[in-house]
């Protein structure tokens, strides 16, 4: 997306600082939006329900995506040079126009996603049913080669290689845990500790905090996740509404100083771009991020109401 991206808000007069900060910040919402690998290794983690867990993501994803424009409405009355000025409107048959190169993927995804939703088949099934309407869309529209569908399927097998190697590992580590006894003892200090279920919860994302300074985000779910999870049961909070909380707060400190991942990944292709500029232009997105973060806390209904109705 920097690649894509970065080039036209320069071109357009966007500040380095507004278009990296932006892409950055912009770049969180693929973990949280479904279909989400980082949620559904959760899931198989945790045995919870992943087509739930998937549509439990879909109103945070859209809080979080609505109030990042609102941060750039605000950066933008704030430090107007910062931003070009407002151009012609385009028309409706242009926005209509443009508008046609992206419908395709808005089907699939209301498709696949509200097929899960209202039952029409579990998340397994919804896999194979949007593979079969990517290939039917690509078919009709005569955008699909042999060589084009022969790198699909390698790219598919290596995914799925890459996943099914990560969860013999989570599993792997959570007979250790199990084992050792250690969820148990660490469920048992921590509850011990006396300081209500909020509190312990509140060092629970701190820990999340300094770890994704560290981590990506599916590396902190299969290390922490089995450790944390009893932890969270005992202190009485619902475990599909914790998956989304521990993806948002990763989606925080992947754009959180020192050590963001995602600003070090566009600083390593845009190298005429500092750091520091990155980090000043993602500063205002972790305002929102923690926003974001602190609503889904106090305000558990927002990730549940959909996942309720199923």
């Amino acid at each position: 997306m920097t690649r894509v991206a970065l080039p036209e808000m320069r071109g357009r007069g966007y500040s380095d600082a507004v278009a990296t900060g932006t892409i950055a910040a912009g770049g969180t919402l693929g973990i949280l939006i479904p279909p989400s690998i980082v949620l559904a290794i959760y899931g198989l983690i945790t045995e919870q329900d992943i087509g739930k867990l998937f549509i439990a993501g879909v109103v945070p994803g859209l809080l979080t995506m609505t109030l990042f424009i609102v941060t750039i409405q605000i950066i933008g009355w704030v430090s107007p040079a910062t931003m070009p000025a407002a151009g012609t409107p385009a028309g409706r048959r242009a926005r209509l126009h443009a508008l046609g190169g992206v419908w395709a993927i808005g089907l699939l995804f209301l498709f696949v996603i509200g097929g899960i939703y209202i039952g029409l088949f579990t998340p397994t099934e919804a896999a194979g049913a949007g593979a079969a309407g990517a290939f039917i869309i690509s078919v009709a529209r005569r955008r699909l080669s042999f060589s084009a569908l022969v790198g699909c399927l390698v790219e598919a097998i290596r995914t799925t290689a890459s996943v099914f190697i990560i969860l013999i590992g989570a599993v792997m580590f959570g007979y250790f845990l199990a084992v050792t006894q250690t969820t148990q003892k660490i469920t048992a200090a921590l509850i011990d500790l006396g300081l209500g279920a909020y509190p312990t919860l509140g060092l629970i994302l701190v820990l999340y905090f300094f770890l994704g300074c560290v981590l990506d985000a599916l590396a902190m779910v299969v290390l922490t996740v089995p450790i944390l999870l009893p932890v969270i049961l005992e202190l009485g909070f619902d475990p599909i509404w914790f998956g989304v909380i521990v993806v948002v707060a990763a989606e925080l400190a992947l754009i959180t100083p020192p050590v963001g991942m995602n600003v070090f990944v566009i600083n390593s292709v845009v190298r005429d771009i500092s750091l520091v500029t990155i980090f000043r232009g993602a500063l205002p997105f972790v305002v929102t991020e923690a926003v974001v973060l602190i609503l889904l806390v106090v305000f558990p209904a927002i990730v549940l109401f959909l996942p309720s109705r199923m």
